[in-house]
């Protein structure tokens, strides 16, 4: 089994959790942006990949490209090195952030839960259309 589909536009990291002070006790708030990115990806798996849902006993593979718009000052030599992937983002969000805004907004959307992902890889890139594209499969147990 196997899933494939895309977010356009910039890609989008999990936020750091803001706290506020409730009756004395510090509770954790997700930040704005970051629950409006996890919707849009709900949206996506669900629209591009008519609902698909793995088994809750499966082990899975998650594979995250994101793609950065290109700065618009580069020079065009410059430009078409990123274009080529010689040159690759090293700017926020880190890698780990963008991987962590898809799988948790997948919870209970693709899987049962992250806990299912034994093997992933985020990748950055620049391209001409920014998005994000992720590929999730089920995997077997072997080492290799």
């Amino acid at each position: 089994m196997r899933a494939n589909f895309c977010i356009l536009g910039e890609p989008q990291g999990k936020g750091r959790p803001r706290f506020s002070t409730v009756c004395g006790h510090a509770k954790p708030r997700t930040p704005e942006e970051t629950v409006l990115y996890e919707n849009l990806v709900k949206t996506e798996y669900r629209r591009q990949t008519h609902e698909l849902r793995f088994p809750d006993d499966a082990m899975l593979d998650v594979r995250v490209i994101a793609y950065y718009s290109i700065p618009r000052s580069v020079s065009k030599k410059k430009r078409q090195a990123m274009l080529d992937h010689k040159i690759r983002p090293t700017k926020k969000p880190d890698f780990d952030n963008i991987g962590k805004v898809i799988c948790d907004a997948l919870n209970k959307i693709a899987y049962r839960d992250d806990s299912q992902i034994v093997d992933a890889q985020v990748r950055k890139f620049y391209s001409d259309r920014p998005r994000v594209v992720v590929t999730i499969m089920e995997c077997g147990g072997e080492a290799s």
